[in-house]
This record gives C-alpha cells, structure tokens and sequence, in this order.
C-alpha cells in the first residue's frame, strides 16, 4: 500500500509565532500530521497547540533578535537532534500613516516581517543542509506584498522583499532545501476586529471576496502540509496564493453603481 504523503511522522518542525493565529493553526496542522513541532513567541501562552496526542514545545524568543533564533535551533537540535521543516509565520503590522512613519517603527516592521525570516531561514539551512532528507523552509506571505497596501506600507514592502526572498532562496539552496511561499489574503483571527472592525464590517470585507468569505487559519494551514509533503517534492521557489480568489476590482462595483 502507497505511504500517506501528507503523514510527517518523525519530521520536526519550527513556526515561528506558532502559539497564535495564523501560526498555531499551522502548527496543529503539523501535529495532526504526525510531525514534532517547535513553536516561539514572546511570551508562552496560556495552552500551547496539541493534536494527534503531542503538544508543541515552546521556545520563547523574539525573533528579531538574532541571539533568540540562535537559541530556537539550538534548543529544536537539542530536543529532536534534526529540523525538517521551518514555517516562518511571526509578523504583522499595526496601521500606520506612511507620511509620519518614524524610522525606528518602520526598521521593527522590516525586521519581524523580512529581516527575521532570512535569518531563521539561514540556521535552518546550516542544519538541513547536512541532512540526507534536507529540508523544506515555507514563509508566510501576504497579498499585502502583491497590491497596494494602505495604512501598512512598510509592511507591504517587506513581505515583498520576502516572495522574492523565497525565490532567491529556492535557486541558492536547490536541490536539498525547497523554499517557498504562501500568498494570505484576508485572514479571520483573533486580531481581525483590529484591522476589520466589528461582526458587521468583516462580513462586508468578506463579502468582497470571490469565495464569499474570509479565509481561516486552517487554510492557510493546509497550504503548508501540502508544500512540506513529498506531494510538493518538485515544487520550489514558488508563491501559492491562499486568498479565495483574490479581491473583486473596485471598478467593477463603481461601473454596477452607474447602472
């Protein structure tokens, strides 16, 4: 009987911000899956994700700080004594006006959401790399990173400085380590009231997308078993967008509004 390639067992993994959102719907999915799963954030949570009779083991780090990466690998290495998978999911931004932007707000931006991303993908590489099996690196994108983004641009900017971060990567570190991307779009978690406001104003925002509703953790979670299985052994450098089909043109709405 053929293997199940969505099975992980032994496999160990790192998420970064894995304790919440969109990370700790990445990290059960791991779980779930049957890999060990490492996750880091600043502060530990409350519970830490659980499935498939396993609970992720949380590292606290800021992963802006390239000493608390460095202790993330060491204490990943120490515990399971390999690292097959790195989903570099910490990020964010709150809103911010480009024009009054300081320097120091848009260097933290720049640092979580690009800079943190390519040095965790670095120590990860020093570990894969000398594996049989190498590795697989996914970033967590965001259409924020392939159309304008409003109120966010720094971090806009960096998350596409990190697609092609991702594209870089895949061609420098071929054929024992696969790096890729996932495109979010707009993502239901505990902090979307922030940037979506109450009940009414996200089911609007969902309204504007094509599948009729925001997506969840789970699919973006999804996403990433699928490109860290050997169902994606020959898929590399790629950015698979996750976004329900994307954000219907304003056009369209103005030109329906004439009629």
């Amino acid at each position: 009987m053929r293997p199940d390639p969505l099975d992980l067992t032994g496999k160990v993994a790192i998420v970064t911000g894995g304790a919440r959102g969109i990370g700790r719907g990445i990290a059960t999915c791991l779980l779930e899956a049957g890999a060990n799963v490492v996750v880091c954030g600043r502060s530990e949570p409350e519970t830490l994700p659980s499935a498939g009779g396993r609970t992720a083991t949380f590292v606290s780090a800021d992963v802006r700080e390239a000493q608390a990466i460095d202790r993330v690998i060491a204490e990943t290495a120490r515990h399971f004594g390999r690292l097959d998978i790195l989903v570099n999911n910490a990020g964010g931004a709150p809103r911010a006006d480009a024009a009054t932007a300081s320097p120091s707000f848009s260097e933290k931006i720049l640092k979580l959401n690009l800079l943190a991303p390519l040095l965790f993908s670095q120590k990860a590489y020093a570990l894969m790399q000398a594996q049989p099996e190498g590795g697989s690196i996914v970033n967590i994108a965001s259409v924020s990173g392939v159309r304008p983004s409003p109120g966010t641009a720094a971090y806009g900017a960096a998350k596409a400085g990190l697609l092609s971060l991702t594209a870089s990567l895949a061609v420098e570190w071929a054929p024992k380590v696969r790096v890729n991307a996932i495109v979010g779009g707009l993502i239901r978690t505990e902090q979307s009231g922030l940037h979506y406001g109450d009940e009414a104003g996200m089911a609007r925002v969902a309204a504007t997308v094509p599948l009729g509703r925001m997506g969840l953790p789970e699919d973006i979670a999804s996403a990433c078993l699928f490109l860290v299985s050997p169902l994606a052994s020959y898929v590399s450098g790629a950015a698979l967008l996750v976004h329900g089909g994307g954000e219907r043109p304003a056009f369209l709405a103005a030109a329906k509004s004439e009629r």
